[in-house]
Parts: C-alpha cells; sequence; structure tokens
C-alpha cells in the first residue's frame, strides 16, 4: 500500500508492521486524510483537542453522519495522537454527538434467500450460503481457513471477528458437500503454487508465522476462498495467494438481486441479518443468537425481535377489522 505523502506512508508502515489488516488501515488512513485536510493541510502535531473536536463537530452537522461513522473517525484519529502523534487525546473531548436514528435491519423472508441464491454464481453461492447459514460477516467468511471447519463437530471457528473475538458458529450440513468440493479445489491451488519458486506461502500472523514457519504452505492454513491470481503480499512484497475481495461479493450479491427482481435494499450483511430473524423466529433462544452473531451486547440482537412482531409493536391495523 503506497501513498504519496510521505508522513501518511509512515503511518501505512507502522500500521503493516503491527499486523493491522488492510481495510483497518485504508479507514484510519480515509479519516486522518481527511483531518488534515480540513484544517487546510496543517500538520497533526500542531494541533490537538480543540481542532478534533471542531472536525468532529463539522462531520455531524454538516455532514450529517451517523453515530458509528462519527465513532470511527474518532477511533482514527486517537489511533493517531497515541500511536503517531505521541501525545494522546483528551478523554473527556466536548463535541455534538450525532443523533441519529439507526437503521432498522433489512431481513429477507425465506423465499427471497431462496430465490436470492438460485441468482448466485457457483463462485459465491457458497459465500452466501455460510453468511446466511452461520450468520457470519463478509469479511468472516472470506477470511475462513481450510482448518476452521469442523465437519465432526459441524460447526464453524471464527478467529479474530468483529472487536477481534473469536467464536463458534453453526454449520449447515446441506453445505458440507461444497466445502468438501471447494476444499479439493484449495488443494489444486496449493499444488500448483508449491511449483512456483517464488511462492512464499499463505499470509499469517506474525506470532504463529514464527512459531509454525512451515505451516504457510500446508492446506489447513490456506484461505477456504482464495484469490484466482498469487499478488504481492503489501508488507513484504513476497508472492502470496490471498483471499476473494469483499467488494466482489458485493457485487456479485447486487447482480443477483437484481435479476431476482428484488426491490429491498439487500447487501451481503442482509444475509446476517436474515439469519438472526429467521433463528429467532423458529424459537431460538436470544442469548443464543447473540453468541451466534458475536454480540458483545444483547441489546444489539434484539434489534432483530422488532422485525418479529407483526405491524409496529405487534399492533393490529383497525382496518382489517373492517
Amino acid at each position: 500500500m503506497k501513498t504519496k505523502s510521505p508522513y501518511l506512508q509512515y503511518i501505512v508502515d507502522y500500521m503493516l508492521t503491527r499486523q493491522y489488516s488492510l481495510r483497518t488501515i485504508e479507514t484510519y488512513l480515509k479519516w486522518i486524510t481527511s483531518f488534515i485536510h480540513f484544517h487546510q493541510k496543517r500538520h497533526p502535531s500542531s494541533m490537538g483537542d480543540s481542532e478534533v473536536e471542531i472536525y468532529l463537530e463539522y462531520l455531524v452537522l454538516t455532514k450529517n453522519v451517523s453515530p458509528r461513522t462519527q465513532a470511527t473517525a474518532l477511533n482514527s484519529l486517537a489511533f493517531l495522537y497515541k500511536h503517531i502523534v505521541k501525545n494522546e487525546l483528551s478523554q473527556n473531548l466536548n463535541f455534538a454527538r450525532s443523533k441519529r436514528q439507526p437503521k432498522l435491519p433489512v431481513v429477507m423472508t425465506k423465499d427471497e434467500v431462496k430465490l436470492l441464491m438460485t441468482k448466485l454464481t457457483k463462485r459465491y453461492y457458497l459465500i452466501a450460503g455460510l453468511m446466511y447459514g452461520s450468520g457470519l460477516r463478509v469479511m468472516e467468511s472470506i477470511q475462513l481457513r481450510v482448518q476452521d471447519i469442523d465437519f465432526d463437530y459441524k460447526c464453524i471457528r471464527v478467529w479474530n471477528g468483529k472487536g477481534n473475538k473469536h467464536r463458534v458458529v453453526t454449520l449447515a450440513v446441506e453445505l458440507i458437500p461444497a466445502l468438501r468440493n471447494q476444499i479439493l479445489q484449495v488443494d489444486e491451488y496449493l499444488k500448483l503454487d508449491l511449483k512456483n519458486e517464488q511462492f512464499s506461502g499463505v499470509w499469517m500472523p506474525y506470532a504463529l508465522a514464527k512459531k509454525y514457519p512451515s505451516a504457510n504452505k500446508t492446506l489447513a492454513w490456506q484461505f477456504l476462498f482464495p484469490s484466482h491470481n498469487l499478488s504481492n503480499d503489501p508488507e513484504t512484497g513476497e508472492i502470496r495467494r490471498h483471499h476473494y475481495h469483499h467488494t466482489c461479493i458485493r457485487k456479485a450479491v447486487k447482480a443477483a438481486v437484481k435479476a431476482a427482481g428484488l426491490t429491498k435494499q439487500i447487501t451481503p450483511h442482509t444475509f446476517r441479518h436474515s439469519f438472526a430473524t429467521h433463528l429467532l423466529q423458529a424459537g431460538a433462544d436470544i442469548r443464543t443468537v447473540q453468541i451466534q452473531l458475536g454480540h458483545s451486547d444483547v441489546q444489539t440482537t434484539q434489534i432483530y425481535t422488532h422485525v418479529l412482531q407483526q405491524g409496529a409493536n405487534g399492533v393490529t391495523s383497525p382496518l382489517s377489522h373492517l
């Protein structure tokens, strides 16, 4: 990952050497760059709490961003001042906070899920199946390794999900034949890659790469959904086979929604929303659904109960009694 600014490049290199994900680096860089440009390209070391407060208020009052977006911007700047500028922001920043109400989740019916999945190509059908069948996020799906699938206990182990948390989720038995076939394809890729003298094995977290130096060329550690092409590791320049890019999933789902003629605002994350709602609809305990989704707070999971209620808060319209 290269930038034109030496200062921003330093931030990129700093984060790469500390094993931050590329998506996190891109997000932090976006907000840090926006912050610098907002203040007429002043150097961050010449600014502090007051400039950060002004910027965060601008995002709310002018840009009308959501609470989550404002929080992401704050996290990016907190990182900047703690690790790069070496002058942490105050814990008591005073700024206007976004009061935009979070959107209610869009949920598909079971028939809509079935129809949509028939419109997906074979390449993306299995990923959609995991998102709907196990409640996985997009990145959790494409970052799965072969060894994360436990056929014996019919579960999937998710490592370093959102919030850097681990969890175990259910595996739909209907996906087992497709998963076994997918692993065979991964094995074919690996056999081909091992013939390439430049191949450096799959990327592994630094501590594991150091502890198990030869594991990156074993089938167990390969990504379950490998890219069709080899690429350069952005940190080391070594030749590796990475996983699918998340934008490919979004494009595939968008095309399938159009082909299915569905009018709901459906994204890949809608499969996860539908997983949670349909589990509750089938009588699953909300705590169980919370664990499956990896939510820290059960209140986050409770939003799906609103979708299940008939009409607004279960109220039957008087028109229905005419």
